[in-house]
C-alpha cells in the first residue's frame, strides 16, 4: 500500500516538473519560443562561386526568447543554389543562456540544418544542442519554422521541442 502511494506521488511530481526517468536521472522539459537571426550584422568570411550559386561562410548572432533565453553564436556555411531556388545552412553553433529558468548553460551543435525556399521565403530546420560545454548538463532538440523578417531585414522564427536535463536540474 505504501509503495503504491509513493508511486502515485512520484507520478504527480513528474507531471509538475517534466518527465523524469528514474533509471537515467534525466528530466525532460518541453520548450517553445521565438528568435531573431541578426543577419544584417553577419560577418562574411568567404564566398565561393559554384555552377548554380555560391557557398558562403559567415558568423552570425541569433537571439532567443521564450523558454530558451539567450544568444547563439552561429558559424554557418550557406549553400545557395539559385537554379533550384534553395539555401541550406549547416555548420557549428553555441547556445549560451537559460532553459526554462535553469542556471546558465553553454551547449554546442554541429548537426543543425536549415532549409530555405528562396522563391517563397519559407524556411524550416532542426537544431541539436547536444554537446555540453558549461552549466547544467542539458541536451535540446528543436524544430524551427521561419515567421518572416524584421523591419531591418533580420529573419524571425518560432521554435519548439524538448530539453533533457541529466542529473540534478539547477536554477
Amino acid at each position: 500500500m505504501i509503495s503504491l502511494q509513493a508511486s502515485r506521488l512520484v507520478a504527480v511530481l513528474a507531471l509538475c516538473i517534466g518527465t523524469a526517468d528514474a533509471d537515467s536521472g534525466t528530466t525532460t522539459v518541453p520548450v517553445a519560443g521565438s528568435g531573431v537571426d541578426h543577419l544584417v550584422t553577419a560577418l562574411v568570411h568567404a564566398q565561393e562561386p559554384t555552377p548554380t550559386g555560391k557557398i558562403q561562410k559567415s558568423t552570425e548572432i541569433v537571439e532567443l526568447s521564450g523558454d530558451l533565453k539567450g544568444f547563439v553564436l552561429y558559424h554557418v556555411t550557406s549553400v545557395f543554389d539559385f537554379a533550384a531556388g534553395t539555401l541550406v545552412n549547416t555548420g557549428d553553433q553555441v547556445y549560451s543562456g537559460t532553459i526554462a529558468g535553469s542556471a546558465p548553460v553553454m551547449i554546442h551543435d554541429d548537426q543543425f540544418r536549415f532549409e530555405v525556399n528562396l522563391a517563397t521565403g519559407e524556411e524550416s530546420g532542426r537544431v541539436y544542442l547536444f554537446d555540453h560545454i558549461a552549466g547544467p548538463k542539458a541536451r535540446c532538440e528543436l524544430a524551427v519554422v521561419g515567421t518572416g523578417l524584421t523591419a531591418e531585414g533580420n529573419p524571425t522564427f518560432d521554435y519548439h521541442g524538448t530539453c533533457n536535463f541529466r542529473g540534478r536540474r539547477t536554477r
